[in-house]
């Protein structure tokens, strides 16, 4: 399976989203992370500690990929239009990370609405950053969505601490060392099992 991880939007969860996943690939059979943001987010964090998977750079992605079944491609920020159809092209499944907040919602919409003018059918949101109840940005979002008929996962990705800790320390959120460190993994283990649905 390749999975790519793109939004039109920084601060979305997007690396946080390729690194878990990737985690939840690897648990399966043997995934590999190829790092394409320039910033090499998940690079950095790798290094910093150590990830159950390999995480490499897009010029070495070609070399490494034909080595693993699984692979997560974390794509730069912003993609324009051609780099939106080359992403759509050469995956399985584009997860759009977003947080529930009306700026990135309609920094999805266009990216949705680019998707839909390539004909492109292989994606899903993943609604991240969820603040607490009482809260309901989280409930506003899903049903403007579901109104629009976007395709979304029905896990989404609370907010916690436990999320930067993990990256500070270069572990995974479940060897972060917070209360709440399990509760992210389980999130992102929910978002993996429904890949396969």
């Amino acid at each position: 399976m390749i999975i790519t991880v793109a939004s039109f939007k920084g601060g979305v969860g997007k690396t946080t989203t390729a690194v878990h996943l990737a985690a939840f690939l690897q648990e399966r059979s043997p995934a590999l992370l190829i790092d394409g943001d320039k910033n090499r987010s998940a690079t950095a964090w790798a290094q910093r500690g150590a990830f159950p998977f390999r995480v490499v750079d897009e010029r070495q992605g070609v070399k490494y990929a034909r080595d693993y079944q699984h692979i997560v491609i974390d794509t730069q920020a912003r993609p324009n239009d051609a780099d939106l159809r080359e992403l759509v092209d050469g995956c399985d499944l584009l997860i759009i990370p977003t947080t529930p907040d009306a700026l990135a919602l309609d920094a999805l919409m266009l990216t949705v609405e680019a998707l839909q003018s390539l004909g492109a059918d292989r994606y899903r949101v993943l609604l991240t950053i969820i603040p607490p109840r009482p809260n309901h940005d989280f409930e506003d979002a899903a049903l403007i969505l579901n109104q629009n008929e976007i395709p979304v996962f029905k896990t989404h990705i609370r907010r916690l601490i436990a999320f930067q800790k993990a990256a500070l320390s270069g572990v995974l959120v479940k060897a972060a060392k917070d209360a709440r460190s399990a509760d992210g993994w389980n999130d992102y283990l929910s978002v993996g099992l429904e890949l396969f649905k």
